[in-house]
């Protein structure tokens, strides 16, 4: 992926760390959000890695602030502008998420483009087993978690504005296409599982079913928010959603039960009945129960998602080794979790039934 410098901008005393300047974005902000007022706080948010995220709140508001990073990573990963414009058609609907508030272009306030939306309150792990989570809620949590996922891919996007939102038509053979031609650039040869599943889902590929919905492109538990009580309250990073296959996002949202718990998270290998959690087939049946018509399951789709994340995870750690991430150890661990997503789609071909 091609790395391309954004504009920035010199930050003085008011930068508090921040890297851009917080008066200046408070004059904006303060000049365009009613109820936004007195003192206002902006803090870094935890994740966010792909685009920065920041907490604002000030008198009767609590916001949240998603703005590109100055240094481009990729740009399909940095369209803030489409995520905004899908958090606009989504608001009020089915499928929880924050209410957009406004989107700036103009990099002179943080020195790249912006938006601000609602904070929700919530509960968001990054580990499948929601440990923060009672074990008798659990089970709710992932029937929400799934009946949402059946809500995005029910929505209405064709009358909702979205039309030209993605390209239509052979998404699973236009997704192949482009990350095998990744794959081939990295030069990375210690995980020879990608080129096994590189091969048999070209193998595989089905024929193109037609059918398209809107696509999240990162749909698993850390990008959902949960209440205490189980139900979900939001969903979060839509920053690659795009007009796709619907069982590329249930695929890519198993990986939970394909990966162990230093791996991304995940609960293989874990007492899940102990703990409260629904099996991987429980989890797709409370899926068709929200979206029936949906096309079925099969090992290609759970396969090609975990393809799609290990070949997504070598090129952080290309980048990394190459010095574009500062974390020295990111280059490790993510070659180690690039080794386990392929491990799993492996194991999807061997094992689904």
């Amino acid at each position: 992926m091609a790395d391309t410098a954004a504009a920035t901008k010199e930050c003085g005393p008011a930068d508090a760390g921040l890297g851009f300047d917080v008066v200046a974005l408070e004059n904006f902000l303060r000049a365009r959000i009613p109820g936004l007022d007195g003192t206002i706080a902006v803090d870094r948010a935890a994740g966010g890695m792909s685009n920065p995220t920041f907490f604002v709140s000030g008198g009767s508001r609590r916001l949240v602030l998603r703005k590109k990073p100055p240094m481009q990573l990729s740009a399909a990963a940095h369209r803030i502008d489409r995520e905004y414009r899908l958090l606009q058609a989504l608001s009020g609907s089915a499928v929880p998420v924050p209410a957009p508030v406004l989107y700036c272009e103009d990099e002179s306030i943080v020195g790249t483009p912006f938006y601000v939306m609602e904070r929700l309150e919530g509960v968001v792990s990054h580990d499948y087993a929601l440990p923060q989570l009672a074990p008798e809620v659990k089970r709710k949590a992932f029937a929400g978690m799934a009946g949402t996922l059946g809500a995005i891919h029910r929505f209405d996007w064709q009358g909702t504005g979205l039309s030209g939102f993605g390209k239509q038509g052979d998404y699973f053979g236009r997704q192949l296409a482009g990350w095998s031609k990744q794959w081939s650039q990295f030069g990375i040869a210690d995980n020879p599982d990608v080129d096994r599943l590189q091969a048999w889902l070209a193998a595989e590929m089905p024929a193109d079913d037609g059918c398209a919905t809107i696509a999240h492109g990162d749909y698993r538990v850390a990008n959902v928010m949960f209440r205490q009580d189980g139900a979900v309250s939001g969903v979060f990073d839509w920053e690659l959603a795009t007009i796709g296959h619907p069982l590329a996002d249930l695929g890519f949202c198993l990986q939970g039960w394909f990966l162990a718990p230093d791996e991304n998270g995940g609960v293989s290998g874990l007492d899940l009945r102990a703990l409260g959690i629904p099996s991987a087939h429980e989890f797709i049946d409370a899926y068709y129960a929200a979206a029936p018509a949906m096309p079925r399951l099969t090992a290609f789709h759970v396969a090609f998602a975990m393809y799609r994340a290990a070949v997504g995870v070598s090129g952080v750690a290309m980048r990394a080794a190459s010095g574009a991430v500062p974390d020295p150890l990111v280059a490790a661990e993510a070659r180690r979790f690039a080794k386990a997503y392929a491990r799993a789609g492996i194991e999807a071909i061997e094992s689904w039934d």
